[in-house]
């Protein structure tokens, strides 16, 4: 398996730790103040990066759903006019920008219509995700591509076939591209008999030179790690201040407090995993001295 380098040096593939992601997505609930809690949370549990979503709320919120009412902690308003209200806008990423990079955190942000792909190359993405609901929008995959950043393909509510026709699209645009897979399931929060873990070794086998990686959507934090034991080379996780805040993916996000335990586990799990060669370590001399009735020569001194 090759690596995919980040602008930002980081390296993401075989033999590195592995690129933790806090999916800040749009937990900040259109607050630039939250959103910099969210940062420095992340920062405080030492993952690698966080994630936004950018959205033109005019092409992603279908015309027929614009006036429709919704109750929201801004008041009663349109879906489209909460859309608007939950999106940043250049001051905004600005601003978040600055502070990442004061911070010495990754941040990136899923496209998902064209039009933002064009907003947030200003701000020099150290790469993009395309959401599992954009994994057939051959336009907007297109259209990343020609940017020639990293990208992380999410899988997420699809057919083997399509995650193989959107792969081989990025192939034939680029043999090379510095691309990346994520296994997933797109349903918020996800039930672990729906998870399907072995699916990480089962793409691994089908794209031995593609990292692949891991976007979890569960309550909890084992199956997250168990992702890091089948080979996840990166892993992303929901990540809020309070699962009981209002909005649709607060639920099935990591407080902080978790997000820490999660890294700390990852870490753990990396250095237990070791290198697969059987040693003898020094530790286990002593109780090999007085525990074994026949100690081999090498070891009897």
């Amino acid at each position: 398996m090759r690596t995919v380098q980040l602008s930002s040096g980081r390296l993401i593939g075989a033999g590195q730790s592995t690129y933790i992601i806090a999916e800040i997505g749009i937990n900040h609930n259109g607050s630039l103040e939250l959103a910099k809690q969210l940062i420095d949370e992340a920062v405080a549990a030492k993952a690698d990066a966080v994630k936004f979503q950018k959205r033109t709320p005019e092409i992603c919120v279908p015309r027929d759903q614009w006036d429709v009412m919704r109750d929201t902690p801004w008041g009663r308003m349109s879906y489209i006019d909460y859309k608007r209200k939950t999106e940043f806008g250049v001051l905004d990423y600005t601003a978040i920008d600055q502070y990442c990079h004061e911070k010495g955190i990754d941040w990136f942000a899923s496209a998902w219509d064209t039009e933002s792909v064009d907003f947030l190359e200003q701000f020099d993405p150290c790469l993009y995700k395309l959401a599992s609901a954009s994994l057939t929008d051959y336009p907007l995959i297109e259209r990343i591509l020609e940017t020639g950043r990293p990208l992380i393909l999410s899988t997420g509510m699809s057919t083997m076939h399509e995650i193989e026709e959107a792969i081989e699209l990025v192939q034939q645009f680029d043999a090379d591209y510095p691309l990346l897979v994520a296994h997933s399931t797109s349903a918020y929060p996800c039930k672990p008999e729906e998870l399907n873990l072995r699916m990480i070794p089962t793409l691994q086998s089908r794209y031995p030179n593609l990292p692949i990686g891991y976007s979890g959507h569960e309550t909890g934090l084992a199956t997250t790690v168990a992702a890091v034991t089948l080979g996840a080379t990166f892993i992303e996780r929901h990540f809020t201040l309070d699962r009981a805040m209002w909005g649709s993916d607060h639920a099935a996000s990591v407080e902080p407090q978790g997000l820490q335990r999660l890294v700390r586990d990852i870490r753990d799990v990396e250095t237990a995993l070791g290198d697969g060669v059987k040693r003898v370590y020094d530790s286990e001399l002593g109780p090999m001295k007085r525990l074994r009735v026949n100690i081999s020569p090498e070891y009897s001194k």
